[in-house]
């Protein structure tokens, strides 16, 4: 899977926010056969986001989770849908050279509603 992409003079990259992320990703192909098909969104997701880092959903951020802000320094936050009720968490890093799609965590929509506390209607 290839890690960057080049259009607009701006090289496009993805990462994950922390070395264990990525080993759970690699991981998952191991796994079930619901971890590989996870895996597959993943990868999907990946692609589109080398394509297009502002593809995903920007979330406001008076939502966003102070470990977050906390933890990883943010000043944006975006979210992907994935099939099956997953969503994929990112952040937009770069300069004027490159763009990097950092992604932070993948979680299923009833926790990805309740660490960004949506209400229930």
């Amino acid at each position: 899977m290839p890690k960057a992409n080049k259009s607009n003079g701006r090289v496009k990259r993805y990462a994950f926010v922390e070395l264990s992320l990525k080993e759970t990703f690699e991981n998952l192909e191991e796994g079930k056969y619901e971890d590989k098909q996870l895996a597959n969104f993943l990868k999907k997701a990946i692609a589109d986001l080398l394509e297009n880092p502002f593809c995903g959903i920007r979330i406001p951020s008076k939502i966003w989770p102070k470990e977050y802000v906390r933890k990883y320094k943010i000043n944006n936050l975006r979210k992907y849908d994935l099939p099956n009720g997953w969503r994929l968490i990112y952040t937009i890093a770069g300069n004027k050279l490159e763009i990097i799609s950092v992604i932070i965590e993948w979680l299923k929509h009833k926790k990805y509603g309740r660490k960004f506390k949506y209400k229930r209607e």
